[in-house]
């Protein structure tokens, strides 16, 4: 039996997954062994008026416990037969390692871009035309942009989306355009863009106050936007970034004479209830 360099293997798999992504980037990651999440909020204050030497009415504060269970995982699984274990060099297995990290981490993103039934809808009407889903054009980009921002400050975000930034998760065509319009912007902007190109490594290209990234994982005719860090993801901590080493597993029911090797993400996605009016389902056609 060949020898497997179980922990180099998950060194190699939690450097992965410690690499910068899209759905660390714009979500509150919080990795946890407690099975529910708990944020709870109080309701807001009430503030009347009065004259001097009249009477005043109290409130009531009530406090809402807003949960979420961490139920959800995403996993990869491979089955490497014993043959092809005496066959592979100690540079075989990182690979196979960075290949399970990227994948997961992948999934990770399909699952978050998922989700969009918990935001709050953003459509054609809110860049002030007609009712039904947004045609993104080079001519309504910056408009999709003020719209976004102009709503994350009447929702009474203003101060998280000053703090944290806003961002967009465009489509791949999407964030042509967008390059496209910024390289033609002149000045500086133009020339950094039409020299670099715009990329999302390391935060996202920031253009308009806002942080724009790209994916190809989207629900159709869905692209997610609103302030960083306000939609949340619990990440159970013990199985986060580990291998088991599975010996002789059963595959379509049939026994294999080879290693599986086990590796999950258990997690859930929430939108808050304080939060999901500066999250945002832009409705793209």
């Amino acid at each position: 039996m060949a020898i497997i360099p179980k922990i180099e293997y998950e060194t190699k798999l939690q450097e992965r997954l410690s690499a910068p992504t899209t759905w660390k980037e714009v979500c509150l990651v919080k990795i946890t062994n407690t099975g529910i999440w708990r944020n709870p909020y109080l309701t807001d204050a009430t503030v009347g008026t009065g004259t001097r030497g009249t009477g005043y009415t109290p409130y009531a504060v009530a406090t809402t416990d807003d949960t979420v269970s961490i139920t959800d995982y995403v996993y990869s699984a491979p089955v490497i037969d014993d043959a092809d274990l005496a066959q592979k060099t100690f540079s075989d297995w990182m690979e196979v390692a960075d290949n399970v990290g990227v994948m997961l981490n992948e999934k990770m993103e399909t699952a978050m871009l998922a989700e969009h039934a918990q935001w709050t809808n953003f459509d054609n009407a809110s860049i002030g035309g007609g009712a039904g889903n947004i045609t993104v054009a080079t001519t309504n980009i910056k408009k999709i942009v003020t719209g976004l921002k102009r709503e994350i400050r009447e929702a009474g975000g203003g101060e998280m989306l000053a703090r944290n930034g806003g961002f967009i998760v465009w489509r791949e065509a999407d964030y042509e355009l967008v390059e496209q319009l910024a390289s033609a912007e002149g000045f500086q902007t133009a020339d950094t863009v039409l020299t670099n190109g715009i990329s999302q490594v390391n935060g996202g290209f920031k253009w308009m106050g806002m942080y724009h990234y790209s994916s190809s994982k989207h629900a159709s005719g869905h692209v997610f936007a609103g302030v960083r860090k306000a939609f949340a993801v619990g990440i159970c901590k013990a199985t986060y970034g580990k291998v088991k080493t599975l010996i002789n597993p059963v595959v379509s029911g049939a026994q294999i004479s080879g290693i599986g090797l086990e590796s999950r993400i258990d997690s859930k996605f929430k939108a808050w209830t304080k939060m999901a009016p500066i999250l945002f389902d832009v409705l793209v056609a």
